[in-house]
C-alpha cells in the first residue's frame, strides 16, 4: 500500500491563495507522474493539474492561469500553487501516482486522503 500525505486546505476568501503539499514515498515519486484532483459535494471528482517526471504540465481549463503545480524531487514532494481562488474552487482535492500519456494523464490506484478547500464569497 503506498501512502500519500496531502496537506495544505482551509477556508480562504475569494481572491486570496492556498499551496497544496503531497508528500509521496521515494521509491515511486521520482519515476512517477502526479495529477491534482477535485471533488464538490454532488459532483464527478475531476482532474485539476498533472505533472510528468519530467516536469510537463497540463491543467484544466477552469483553473488556467490560477493554479500552478510543480515538484520537488528532493523533498518527494508535490505542490497545487492556488491563486485568486473562487467559490466555485471549493472541493475536497486530492493527490494521486499516475503516469503521462501523449496528451493526457493517466490516473493511478493510489490516493491520497485528501484535503478540503473552502473558497467564501
Amino acid at each position: 500500500q503506498v501512502q500519500l500525505v496531502e496537506s495544505g486546505g482551509g477556508l480562504v476568501q475569494a481572491g486570496g491563495s492556498l499551496r497544496l503539499s503531497c508528500v509521496v514515498p521515494g521509491s515511486i515519486f521520482r519515476i512517477s507522474a502526479m495529477g491534482w484532483y477535485r471533488q464538490a459535494p454532488g459532483k464527478l471528482r475531476e482532474l485539476v493539474a498533472a505533472i510528468s517526471s519530467g516536469g510537463t504540465t497540463n491543467y484544466a481549463d477552469s483553473v488556467k492561469g490560477r493554479f500552478t503545480i510543480s515538484r520537488d524531487n528532493a523533498k518527494n514532494t508535490v505542490y497545487l500553487r492556488m491563486n485568486s481562488l473562487k467559490p466555485e474552487d471549493t472541493a475536497a482535492y486530492y493527490c494521486n501516482v499516475g503516469a503521462m500519456g501523449l496528451s493526457t494523464y493517466i490516473p493511478g490506484d493510489f490516493w491520497g486522503q485528501g484535503t478540503q478547500v473552502t473558497v467564501s464569497s
